[in-house]
């Protein structure tokens, strides 16, 4: 069984371009502490090797891969002359994965939360013009009991939909998955075991799945995933689908390690 390898970061080089595939230098840092009486390990330099084909999926360019942070998984080899691997380890990529930027979540978070308080604010707004137009004009007391009733029952009214607009998103994360479903994961947590990396499912299942796909909006069944370590268990195809039509989360089962 050859050995798996793990790298997460950006490119420390230049991309170098070759007839299939290009390469480029990674770089990633030892354990901070090793056990008594041995030397804490450095550095160690890696050279990736990536078909052009599955390189060019990811949308880098030369110059975005040194500032992206990229996720390769595959297994080392230490037969590249040294002129082409520059690296103390050579890795076959069989998976690139580009990581979304902390600073762009954030952003995207702190802008859903300001427009979720402009709206409220607006709302709030609108029934209080509403109930400083209803105010009634001075008349007998009875009378103006039973308009405050009837303004306290109209502003009751207006005041159901605002809780039902925070409510609403909640619901059709919930409701619009396959059955069976435990969980929603972001794709790029998912790793992908090498023995589904070297199969292709079947064309025709595969099209038939993301037709699924755009006429619901969601996949037919959920991804089973290992619990604690997000490996992919069962559901190859539809992790090939939810890649091809871009999701950025997936329905997830989990399926517990054995201890």
């Amino acid at each position: 069984m050859p050995h798996k390898i793990t790298l997460t970061g950006s490119a420390t080089g230049p991309l170098r371009e070759y007839d299939r595939y290009v390469a480029f230098d990674m770089r990633e840092k030892g354990s901070p502490s090793a056990p008594k009486g041995l030397k804490k390990s450095t550095f160690i330099s890696y050279t990736v090797f990536v078909a052009k084909k599955a390189f060019n999926k990811t949308g880098l360019t030369k110059k975005s891969i040194m500032h992206e942070k990229i996720l390769i998984q595959g297994e080392p080899t230490l037969d590249i002359p040294i002129d082409e691997c520059p690296g103390e380890v050579g890795v076959i990529c069989f998976q690139i994965t580009v990581l979304p930027n902390k600073k762009d979540k954030e952003g995207n978070e702190s802008n859903d939360k300001k427009e979720a308080k402009q709206e409220a604010s607006a709302v709030q707004q609108e029934v209080a013009a509403t109930k400083q137009e209803e105010k009634p004009v001075t008349t007998s007391q009875p009378a103006a009991n039973e308009e405050k009733k009837a303004e306290k029952v109209q502003t009751e009214v207006k005041e159901i939909p605002v809780q039902e607009k925070k409510v609403e998103p909640q619901k059709k994360q919930i409701t619009n998955q396959p059955k069976g479903t435990q969980d929603l994961l972001s794709f790029d947590e998912i790793i992908v075991p090498e023995e589904f990396l070297k199969t292709r499912p079947n064309p025709q299942k595969t099209q038939k799945v993301i037709d699924f796909v755009k006429r619901t909006g969601r996949l037919d069944e959920p991804l089973t995933i290992e619990k604690g370590s997000n490996i992919l268990k069962d559901g190859y195809r539809r992790y090939i689908v939810a890649k091809t039509v871009k999701m950025d989360k997936v329905p997830v089962m989990y399926e517990y390690q054995k201890s």
